[in-house]
Protein backbone atom coordinates (compact mmCIF):
# COMPACT_ATOMS: atom_id res chain seq x y z
CA UNK A 1 0.00 0.00 0.00
CA UNK A 2 1.54 3.28 -0.94
CA UNK A 3 2.49 6.08 1.40
CA UNK A 4 2.13 9.85 1.25
CA UNK A 5 6.50 9.43 1.74
CA UNK A 6 7.19 6.94 -0.92
CA UNK A 7 8.91 7.68 -4.27
CA UNK A 8 6.75 8.21 -7.52
CA UNK A 9 7.00 8.90 -11.04
CA UNK A 10 5.17 11.53 -12.55
CA UNK A 11 6.05 11.50 -16.51
CA UNK A 12 9.53 11.93 -16.42
CA UNK A 13 10.00 13.40 -13.51
CA UNK A 14 11.15 11.09 -10.61
CA UNK A 15 10.02 12.63 -7.22
CA UNK A 16 10.71 11.47 -3.84
CA UNK A 17 7.46 11.62 -2.05
CA UNK A 18 3.91 12.30 -2.99
CA UNK A 19 3.80 15.77 -1.54
CA UNK A 20 4.07 18.97 -3.53
CA UNK A 21 3.79 22.52 -3.05
CA UNK A 22 1.14 24.16 -4.59
CA UNK A 23 1.74 27.71 -6.86
CA UNK A 24 1.66 30.09 -4.41
CA UNK A 25 1.24 34.29 -5.72
CA UNK A 26 3.75 36.19 -3.13
CA UNK A 27 4.11 39.21 -5.63
CA UNK A 28 8.06 39.33 -4.57
CA UNK A 29 9.30 39.78 -8.42
CA UNK A 30 9.80 43.78 -8.98
CA UNK A 31 10.17 44.11 -13.12
CA UNK A 32 8.73 40.64 -13.12
CA UNK A 33 12.44 38.99 -12.20
CA UNK A 34 12.74 36.69 -9.02
CA UNK A 35 15.46 37.77 -6.71
CA UNK A 36 17.77 36.05 -4.57
CA UNK A 37 15.60 35.86 -1.94
CA UNK A 38 13.37 34.19 -4.49
CA UNK A 39 16.37 31.09 -4.45
CA UNK A 40 16.30 31.02 -1.17
CA UNK A 41 12.46 30.93 -0.60
CA UNK A 42 12.03 27.96 -3.04
CA UNK A 43 15.11 26.11 -1.68
CA UNK A 44 13.98 25.90 1.96
CA UNK A 45 10.75 23.66 0.29
CA UNK A 46 13.11 21.66 -0.95
CA UNK A 47 12.25 18.85 0.68
CA UNK A 48 8.42 18.52 -1.11
CA UNK A 49 8.77 15.73 -4.09
CA UNK A 50 7.35 18.57 -6.33
CA UNK A 51 7.65 22.24 -6.42
CA UNK A 52 5.22 23.85 -8.66
CA UNK A 53 6.27 27.89 -9.03
CA UNK A 54 4.20 30.68 -8.27
CA UNK A 55 2.05 31.20 -11.60
CA UNK A 56 4.63 32.92 -14.09
CA UNK A 57 3.38 35.29 -16.83
CA UNK A 58 4.25 33.69 -20.75
CA UNK A 59 4.48 37.39 -21.97
CA UNK A 60 3.10 41.02 -20.45
CA UNK A 61 -0.11 40.45 -21.88
CA UNK A 62 -0.20 37.52 -19.35
CA UNK A 63 0.24 39.76 -16.61
CA UNK A 64 -2.52 40.14 -14.09
CA UNK A 65 -0.94 41.29 -10.72
CA UNK A 66 1.93 43.46 -9.70
CA UNK A 67 5.15 42.30 -9.21
CA UNK A 68 4.82 38.23 -10.26
CA UNK A 69 7.71 37.03 -12.22
CA UNK A 70 7.67 36.55 -16.11
CA UNK A 71 9.50 34.02 -18.54
CA UNK A 72 9.50 36.48 -21.34
CA UNK A 73 12.83 38.06 -20.93
CA UNK A 74 16.58 37.18 -20.13
CA UNK A 75 16.59 38.83 -16.47
CA UNK A 76 13.63 36.65 -15.67
CA UNK A 77 15.14 33.52 -17.24
CA UNK A 78 18.61 34.33 -15.38
CA UNK A 79 16.58 35.57 -12.17
CA UNK A 80 14.88 32.31 -12.38
CA UNK A 81 18.03 30.03 -13.25
CA UNK A 82 19.18 30.97 -9.79
CA UNK A 83 16.18 29.48 -8.39
CA UNK A 84 16.31 26.07 -10.40
CA UNK A 85 19.93 26.17 -9.48
CA UNK A 86 19.45 26.81 -5.13
CA UNK A 87 16.42 23.95 -5.31
CA UNK A 88 18.31 21.15 -7.50
CA UNK A 89 21.71 22.07 -5.09
CA UNK A 90 18.98 21.11 -1.99
CA UNK A 91 18.08 18.06 -3.96
CA UNK A 92 14.36 19.16 -5.26
CA UNK A 93 12.62 19.03 -8.42
CA UNK A 94 10.86 22.31 -9.54
CA UNK A 95 8.48 23.28 -12.53
CA UNK A 96 6.75 26.62 -13.13
CA UNK A 97 3.27 27.59 -13.72
CA UNK A 98 2.58 28.71 -17.09
CA UNK A 99 -0.07 31.80 -16.82
CA UNK A 100 -1.74 33.93 -18.87
CA UNK A 101 -4.74 35.71 -16.93
CA UNK A 102 -6.49 36.87 -19.89
CA UNK A 103 -9.67 39.66 -18.22
CA UNK A 104 -7.93 39.17 -15.10
CA UNK A 105 -5.75 42.27 -15.12
CA UNK A 106 -5.77 46.03 -15.25
CA UNK A 107 -4.45 48.49 -17.90
CA UNK A 108 -1.38 49.62 -15.42
CA UNK A 109 -0.05 45.75 -16.20
CA UNK A 110 -0.61 45.79 -19.62
CA UNK A 111 1.65 46.50 -22.79
CA UNK A 112 0.82 50.49 -23.39
CA UNK A 113 -2.04 50.67 -20.93
CA UNK A 114 -4.30 48.61 -23.13
CA UNK A 115 -7.16 47.03 -22.40
CA UNK A 116 -6.48 43.02 -21.29
CA UNK A 117 -7.72 40.41 -23.81
CA UNK A 118 -10.10 37.55 -23.09
CA UNK A 119 -12.18 35.67 -25.28
CA UNK A 120 -15.14 38.13 -24.77
CA UNK A 121 -15.80 41.38 -23.35
CA UNK A 122 -17.30 40.33 -20.41
CA UNK A 123 -15.19 42.07 -17.40
CA UNK A 124 -14.87 39.74 -14.05
CA UNK A 125 -16.28 40.72 -11.48
CA UNK A 126 -13.27 40.41 -9.14
CA UNK A 127 -9.85 42.38 -7.92
CA UNK A 128 -5.92 42.19 -9.22
CA UNK A 129 -3.05 43.45 -6.87
CA UNK A 130 -1.64 46.96 -7.65
CA UNK A 131 1.26 48.36 -5.86
CA UNK A 132 0.64 51.85 -4.91
CA UNK A 133 3.92 53.35 -2.97
CA UNK A 134 5.45 50.22 -2.36
CA UNK A 135 1.55 49.00 -0.80
CA UNK A 136 -0.14 45.79 -2.45
CA UNK A 137 -3.70 47.56 -3.24
CA UNK A 138 -6.97 45.17 -4.21
CA UNK A 139 -7.91 46.85 -7.48
CA UNK A 140 -10.94 46.41 -9.78
CA UNK A 141 -10.10 44.71 -12.91
CA UNK A 142 -10.25 46.12 -16.36
CA UNK A 143 -12.83 45.83 -18.45
CA UNK A 144 -11.23 43.48 -21.43
CA UNK A 145 -11.68 43.52 -24.57
CA UNK A 146 -12.32 39.75 -26.95
CA UNK A 147 -9.24 38.34 -28.67
CA UNK A 148 -9.69 38.51 -32.60
CA UNK A 149 -9.59 35.08 -34.02
CA UNK A 150 -6.44 35.87 -35.74
CA UNK A 151 -4.66 36.62 -32.47
CA UNK A 152 -4.74 33.45 -30.92
CA UNK A 153 -2.37 31.44 -32.60
CA UNK A 154 0.25 33.64 -31.64
CA UNK A 155 -1.20 33.22 -27.50
CA UNK A 156 -0.74 29.93 -28.43
CA UNK A 157 2.95 29.81 -29.61
CA UNK A 158 3.73 32.44 -26.20
CA UNK A 159 2.86 29.60 -24.32
CA UNK A 160 5.64 26.88 -26.00
CA UNK A 161 8.18 29.29 -25.95
CA UNK A 162 7.74 29.96 -21.99
CA UNK A 163 7.94 26.46 -21.96
CA UNK A 164 10.95 25.74 -23.89
CA UNK A 165 12.79 29.24 -22.36
CA UNK A 166 12.07 27.41 -19.17
CA UNK A 167 13.21 24.25 -19.24
CA UNK A 168 16.40 24.84 -21.49
CA UNK A 169 17.15 28.05 -20.27
CA UNK A 170 15.87 28.64 -16.90
CA UNK A 171 16.31 24.82 -15.90
CA UNK A 172 13.56 23.55 -14.48
CA UNK A 173 12.33 20.18 -14.84
CA UNK A 174 9.29 21.01 -16.15
CA UNK A 175 5.91 22.91 -17.01
CA UNK A 176 2.42 23.03 -15.11
CA UNK A 177 -0.18 24.56 -17.74
CA UNK A 178 -2.49 26.87 -15.49
CA UNK A 179 -5.96 26.43 -17.03
CA UNK A 180 -7.71 27.00 -13.79
CA UNK A 181 -9.07 29.38 -11.54
CA UNK A 182 -11.06 31.70 -14.05
CA UNK A 183 -7.59 33.00 -15.64
CA UNK A 184 -7.62 32.61 -19.59
CA UNK A 185 -7.61 28.98 -20.46
CA UNK A 186 -10.49 29.02 -18.40
CA UNK A 187 -12.48 32.00 -19.51
CA UNK A 188 -12.37 30.09 -23.10
CA UNK A 189 -13.75 26.50 -21.36
CA UNK A 190 -16.62 28.10 -19.09
CA UNK A 191 -19.45 29.68 -20.89
CA UNK A 192 -19.90 32.26 -18.47
CA UNK A 193 -16.89 34.15 -19.55
CA UNK A 194 -17.04 32.83 -22.94
CA UNK A 195 -19.42 33.94 -25.56
CA UNK A 196 -18.32 33.36 -28.76
CA UNK A 197 -19.52 32.06 -32.07
CA UNK A 198 -16.61 30.73 -33.91
CA UNK A 199 -14.67 28.16 -33.86
CA UNK A 200 -13.60 28.89 -30.00
CA UNK A 201 -17.10 29.22 -28.46
CA UNK A 202 -20.59 27.79 -28.45
CA UNK A 203 -20.19 24.04 -28.09
CA UNK A 204 -18.17 22.07 -25.20
CA UNK A 205 -15.94 21.22 -28.22
CA UNK A 206 -14.82 24.39 -29.69
CA UNK A 207 -14.66 25.89 -25.87
CA UNK A 208 -11.71 23.29 -25.25
CA UNK A 209 -10.11 24.00 -28.69
CA UNK A 210 -7.91 26.33 -26.83
CA UNK A 211 -7.04 24.31 -24.38
CA UNK A 212 -6.01 21.78 -26.09
CA UNK A 213 -4.04 23.98 -29.19
CA UNK A 214 -2.07 25.21 -25.88
CA UNK A 215 -1.50 21.70 -24.22
CA UNK A 216 -0.04 20.40 -27.59
CA UNK A 217 1.77 23.01 -28.83
CA UNK A 218 3.53 22.72 -25.19
CA UNK A 219 4.14 18.85 -25.52
CA UNK A 220 5.70 19.40 -28.74
CA UNK A 221 8.26 21.96 -27.10
CA UNK A 222 9.48 20.23 -24.09
CA UNK A 223 7.26 16.64 -24.17
CA UNK A 224 4.58 15.20 -22.61
CA UNK A 225 6.44 13.60 -20.11
CA UNK A 226 7.46 17.17 -18.61
CA UNK A 227 4.00 19.19 -18.91
CA UNK A 228 1.40 19.24 -16.10
CA UNK A 229 -1.43 20.47 -16.12
CA UNK A 230 -3.98 22.15 -13.26
CA UNK A 231 -7.73 22.26 -13.64
CA UNK A 232 -10.75 23.59 -11.63
CA UNK A 233 -13.96 22.42 -12.60
CA UNK A 234 -16.42 24.87 -10.20
CA UNK A 235 -14.32 26.64 -8.42
CA UNK A 236 -16.16 30.33 -8.48
CA UNK A 237 -12.67 31.81 -8.83
CA UNK A 238 -12.45 35.50 -10.46
CA UNK A 239 -16.32 35.21 -11.47
CA UNK A 240 -15.15 32.12 -13.38
CA UNK A 241 -19.30 29.73 -13.98
CA UNK A 242 -19.93 27.17 -16.39
CA UNK A 243 -23.71 26.04 -16.58
CA UNK A 244 -22.45 22.46 -17.37
CA UNK A 245 -19.05 21.19 -16.17
CA UNK A 246 -19.84 17.62 -16.03
CA UNK A 247 -19.34 16.45 -19.79
CA UNK A 248 -17.45 19.47 -20.01
CA UNK A 249 -14.39 18.62 -18.08
CA UNK A 250 -14.94 14.96 -19.02
CA UNK A 251 -14.36 15.70 -22.63
CA UNK A 252 -11.63 17.62 -21.53
CA UNK A 253 -9.66 14.91 -19.84
CA UNK A 254 -10.22 12.32 -22.77
CA UNK A 255 -8.87 14.70 -25.15
CA UNK A 256 -5.64 14.82 -23.27
CA UNK A 257 -5.35 10.96 -22.15
CA UNK A 258 -3.66 10.60 -25.15
CA UNK A 259 -0.89 13.38 -25.03
CA UNK A 260 1.58 11.65 -22.31
CA UNK A 261 1.46 14.09 -19.53
CA UNK A 262 3.56 14.47 -16.93
CA UNK A 263 0.73 14.85 -14.16
CA UNK A 264 -3.29 16.04 -14.14
CA UNK A 265 -3.73 18.83 -11.09
CA UNK A 266 -7.16 18.83 -10.44
CA UNK A 267 -8.46 21.86 -7.87
CA UNK A 268 -11.48 19.80 -5.90
CA UNK A 269 -14.18 22.78 -5.10
CA UNK A 270 -13.49 26.31 -4.43
CA UNK A 271 -9.95 27.45 -4.67
CA UNK A 272 -9.24 28.00 -1.37
CA UNK A 273 -12.85 27.27 0.16
CA UNK A 274 -15.06 24.42 0.42
CA UNK A 275 -14.19 21.36 -0.73
CA UNK A 276 -18.25 20.84 -2.19
CA UNK A 277 -20.12 23.58 -3.22
CA UNK A 278 -23.74 22.32 -3.05
CA UNK A 279 -24.88 24.31 -6.38
CA UNK A 280 -22.13 23.26 -7.88
CA UNK A 281 -22.23 19.40 -7.97
CA UNK A 282 -18.80 17.46 -9.47
CA UNK A 283 -17.80 13.83 -9.47
CA UNK A 284 -14.03 13.64 -9.29
CA UNK A 285 -13.81 10.30 -9.07
CA UNK A 286 -15.66 10.06 -12.54
CA UNK A 287 -13.52 12.54 -13.80
CA UNK A 288 -10.54 10.83 -13.26
CA UNK A 289 -12.19 6.98 -14.31
CA UNK A 290 -12.69 9.09 -17.69
CA UNK A 291 -9.09 9.33 -18.10
CA UNK A 292 -8.17 6.25 -17.35
CA UNK A 293 -10.38 4.80 -19.51
CA UNK A 294 -9.34 7.22 -22.80
CA UNK A 295 -5.74 5.47 -21.64
CA UNK A 296 -4.09 8.56 -19.86
CA UNK A 297 -1.32 7.58 -17.61
CA UNK A 298 0.35 10.37 -15.93
CA UNK A 299 -0.08 10.90 -11.95
CA UNK A 300 -3.32 11.80 -10.78
CA UNK A 301 -2.47 15.16 -8.05
CA UNK A 302 -5.50 16.19 -5.93
CA UNK A 303 -5.75 19.65 -4.58
CA UNK A 304 -7.40 21.42 -1.67
CA UNK A 305 -8.05 21.56 2.00
CA UNK A 306 -5.72 18.42 2.09
CA UNK A 307 -4.39 17.62 5.69
CA UNK A 308 -2.72 14.78 6.54
CA UNK A 309 -5.14 12.17 7.31
CA UNK A 310 -6.89 13.43 4.58
CA UNK A 311 -3.88 13.55 2.25
CA UNK A 312 -3.14 9.66 3.37
CA UNK A 313 -6.57 8.29 2.44
CA UNK A 314 -6.26 9.55 -1.28
CA UNK A 315 -2.92 8.04 -1.44
CA UNK A 316 -4.49 4.67 -0.03
CA UNK A 317 -7.58 4.74 -2.27
CA UNK A 318 -5.56 5.57 -5.83
CA UNK A 319 -4.01 9.14 -6.04
CA UNK A 320 -0.69 9.83 -7.19
CA UNK A 321 0.32 13.39 -5.43
CA UNK A 322 -1.47 15.75 -2.96
CA UNK A 323 -0.41 19.16 -2.98
CA UNK A 324 -0.56 21.44 -0.36
CA UNK A 325 -0.98 25.09 -0.96
CA UNK A 326 -0.54 27.99 1.92
CA UNK A 327 0.35 25.38 4.44
CA UNK A 328 3.79 25.48 3.05
CA UNK A 329 4.10 29.52 3.10
CA UNK A 330 4.53 28.86 7.70
CA UNK A 331 5.83 25.87 6.98
CA UNK A 332 9.41 25.47 4.80
CA UNK A 333 9.67 22.03 6.36
CA UNK A 334 6.18 21.15 5.86
CA UNK A 335 7.21 17.61 4.64
CA UNK A 336 8.97 16.83 7.93
CA UNK A 337 6.02 18.24 9.89
CA UNK A 338 3.18 15.94 8.59
CA UNK A 339 5.87 12.38 8.73
CA UNK A 340 6.76 13.35 12.51
CA UNK A 341 3.06 14.18 12.86
CA UNK A 342 4.46 18.25 14.49
CA UNK A 343 2.45 21.84 15.08
CA UNK A 344 2.73 23.61 11.81
CA UNK A 345 3.58 27.09 12.21
CA UNK A 346 0.75 29.86 12.19
CA UNK A 347 0.64 31.46 8.40
CA UNK A 348 1.09 35.80 8.76
CA UNK A 349 -1.48 36.58 5.87
CA UNK A 350 -0.70 40.23 6.67
CA UNK A 351 2.65 39.31 4.71
CA UNK A 352 1.07 37.16 2.08
CA UNK A 353 1.36 39.67 -1.46
CA UNK A 354 4.21 42.14 -1.69
CA UNK A 355 7.14 42.84 0.89
CA UNK A 356 10.20 41.04 2.05
CA UNK A 357 12.00 38.67 3.68
CA UNK A 358 9.12 39.25 6.52
CA UNK A 359 6.55 36.32 5.88
CA UNK A 360 8.62 34.64 3.20
CA UNK A 361 11.93 32.73 4.41
CA UNK A 362 12.12 34.00 8.00
CA UNK A 363 9.42 31.01 9.04
CA UNK A 364 11.55 28.69 11.26
CA UNK A 365 11.88 25.37 10.64
CA UNK A 366 11.91 22.42 13.46
CA UNK A 367 14.66 22.36 15.27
Amino acid sequence: MPTLFDPVQAGELQLANRIVMAPLTRNRSPGAIPRAITATYYAQRATAGLLISEATAISQQGQGYADVPGLYGTEQLDGWKQVTDAVHKAGGKIVTQLWHVGRVSHTELQPDNGAPVAPSAVAAKTKTVLIKDGVPTFTETSVPRALAAEEIPGIVQAYAVAARNAVETAGFDGVEIHAANGYLIDQFLKDGANQRSDDYGGSIENRARFLLEVTRAVVDAVGGGKVGIRLSPVTPANDIVDSNPQPLFDHVIRQLAPLGLAYVHVIEGATGGPRELQDRPFDYEALKAAYRAAGGKAAWMVNNGYDLPLAETAVKEGDDLVAFGRPFIANPDLVRRLREKAPWNALDKATLYGGGEKGYTDYPALA
